[in-house]
């Protein structure tokens, strides 16, 4: 116990010079200039935070490692029944959400849809081919900018620049391809990641195609059978056609179930390709590459479908940001997505579709619906304590992310959901190697 209490001690001292500056401090304006302000009470939340932290790791570890793997093992059998009455739940769940008549929930739920498509594209790449990629969000720029730029240079609609979007994505995925065949591990993520900040540059500076840092404005919306969503409710609107009173809502609605249907399209093709030939050789891929050119693998074939499927997902979900935005900028495009995308991978688990969905819930949708509750409270009690949390608490979302991300691999290495066990494996091995002793081939 007593190494423990000194282990843990020692972490919280380093905690202390670390984020005491960062934390314990803010800088306030005032009349002669910028002050700085100690906080002490949030430097000890997190110093506490990491103490304890530390210390029940520490203790953890201190266990049996049987009883540690059981456990674990038991726990991972029960998500996986779970699983099959969870992911009904969450689709039923998702479809009657609209019927709730509160544009918050849909607008919220429309945000966690998006970053669930891009967790699921980002997943084939990465959990199912084992190929770490930084720099997914080049692909969701490329995806909105295709969309933008072919909507409004020639005059298309949304349904048929969609499916441009994406392959113009894909594109772009087999480019990225290329350079990092014979790149593995960091050095492949070390790529990809200035892969990303390319093509944010060149958006940033191609002013006369990309308009710069002004970005691109008067992005077409999406229509319902050549039905516009107008406020007008004139002929060739929704509100026109079916009688009824024009309304934002109305929009915003069928933007979420947009979402929803290319969600839904993403998980199909998703399961759909890791049971054929080409995901069994994208799992191959990920478990061993030695092994997988041994068995004849054509290994750049699978790279490169890898890279051009994740990001054609990536762009259907670009484009689907740019008609909802109706603008879009390079600041839409930072590292940062890519950090949250794979963040929410990582954390729901490689391979798993259900953790993924629940990863993006959880870090998208709960943070925002904390930030409200808290919003909530200061207004029915009138603190300025819950107040202040709820402004300051984007600012310490990434925070937020990397202590959750630090406390998943320390208890669940494989993430909420593990899914990394191959679609082909033998189910019964024991009962196997027993025939086969008793015909004595053994």
């Amino acid at each position: 116990m007593k190494a423990a209490l000194r282990d843990a001690f020692l972490s919280a001292a380093v905690a202390l010079g670390l984020f005491g500056p960062m934390v314990g401090l803010v800088t306030t304006p005032t009349d002669h200039g910028l002050t700085l302000d100690p906080r002490p009470i949030a430097t000890a939340v997190v110093v506490a935070l990491v103490f304890f932290g530390r210390l029940l790791v520490v203790s953890r570890r201190a266990r049996s490692r049987q009883e540690v793997v059981g456990r674990n093992r038991a726990l991972a059998e029960a998500l996986t029944r779970a699983g099959r009455f969870v992911a009904p739940a969450l689709l039923v769940v998702a479809i009657a959400l609209p019927f709730t008549g509160s544009r918050y929930y849909v607008d919220l739920a429309t945000l966690v849809l998006t970053y669930v498509m891009l967790g699921w594209g980002l997943n084939i790449v990465v959990g199912l081919a084992g190929l770490l990629d930084l720099g997914y969000v080049a692909f969701y720029a490329v995806g909105a900018y295709s969309y933008a730029l072919l909507a409004q240079t020639f005059d298309l609609g949304f349904w048929t620049c969609l499916p441009l979007a994406g392959i113009l994505a894909a594109l772009w995925g087999v480019i990225l391809g290329f350079p990092v065949l014979r790149l593995r591990g960091d050095y492949l993520a070390i790529v990809t990641l200035a892969f990303g900040e390319i093509i944010r540059v060149v958006i940033t500076n191609w002013v006369s195609l990309t308009g710069g840092p002004n970005g691109i404005v008067g992005i077409p919306r999406p229509t319902l059978f050549g039905l516009s969503f107008s406020m007008d409710g004139g002929p060739g609107t929704v509100a026109g056609f079916f009688g009824i009173e024009p309304a934002t809502i109305q929009r915003v609605i069928f933007l979420y179930y947009v979402i929803l249907a290319l969600a839904l399209l993403t998980n199909w093709v998703s399961l759909r390709l890791r049971r054929q030939p080409l995901g069994r050789a994208w799992e191959a891929l990920r478990e061993d590459e030695v092994a997988c050119r041994s068995l004849g693998i054509n290994v750049t074939n699978t790279k490169l479908t890898a890279f051009a499927t994740g990001a054609l997902f990536g762009g259907f979900a670009g484009a689907f940001f740019a008609t909802r935005q109706a603008f879009i900028s390079p600041e839409s495009f930072t590292f940062i997505e890519s950090a949250t995308v794979l963040a929410i991978v990582v954390l729901g688990g490689l391979g798993s579709q259900l953790g993924v969905a629940l990863a993006a819930v959880v870090m998208i949708g709960g943070l925002e619906l904390l930030r409200g509750l808290l919003s909530w409270l200061a207004d029915q009690m009138g603190s300025d304590l819950f107040a202040g949390i709820a402004g300051e608490l984007p600012l310490y979302r990434m925070l937020i992310f990397g202590l959750a991300l630090v406390v998943m691999m320390v208890l669940r290495p494989r993430g909420l959901v593990s899914g990394r066990t191959p679609s082909v494996a033998l189910g019964a091995r024991k009962e196997i190697a027993a025939e086969l002793v008793a015909q004595g081939r053994g």
